[in-house]
């Protein structure tokens, strides 16, 4: 581990960088809660082609020499975004929920690879993806199982608190939508 490095992408060049990251994907996505598979792991590659090009987007890779051990990335809601309406069986205000396209920014992936896990590299690469924003919030979703207790345990150290449950899609399964304010 004396060769770690972070690296931070930013706009639509980071799309350029799914090629580096993607063994990493796919092994930690492997694991349970995730238990993703081929079929899921193509769609991650689409979704990931159209979250490159929102504003805002951000990516950051830790390596270890040339090996990507850790990753993640983010951008800007819009403010047409379906992110709060996804909420189950809570309304936040109107005041809570409004998007300008600047004022809050979405964290979709932070994913470490096994051998690498509880040395800081998760929070690092937090840490360098918010570096420098200006925005008033943060969001993202995890899973609520056990298997996902560290991730918990790591956003509650880091600042964020529960606002509901998300049900993004219709086959997806729940998640805890998390927000840590930054102002």
């Amino acid at each position: 581990m004396a060769d770690l490095t972070y690296e931070r992408h930013e706009g639509p060049g980071g799309a350029h960088q799914l090629d580096a990251f993607l063994p990493a994907y796919e092994e930690v996505y492997a694991e349970p809660p995730y238990c993703e598979g081929p079929g899921d792991v193509a769609e991650f590659i689409d979704h990931y082609q159209v979250h490159a090009q929102r504003p805002g987007f951000r990516l950051v890779l830790a390596r270890d020499g040339d090996e990507v051990i850790g990753f993640t990335y983010g951008y800007y809601l819009a403010p047409d975004t379906h992110w709060w309406k996804n909420l189950q069986r809570i309304e936040l205000p109107e005041d809570f929920t409004r998007e300008d396209g600047y004022r809050t920014f979405v964290i979709i992936e932070l994913a470490v690879r096994k051998a690498w896990r509880r040395r800081g590299i998760a929070a690092a690469l937090h840490t360098r993806l918010l570096d420098g924003l200006d925005v008033e919030r943060v969001t993202l979703t995890m899973r609520p199982e056990p298997e996902a207790a560290p991730a918990q345990s790591a956003y509650a150290a880091w600042g964020y608190r529960k606002v509901g449950v998300s049900h993004p899609w219709d086959e997806a399964p729940l998640y805890d939508c998390m927000v840590r304010d930054l102002r």
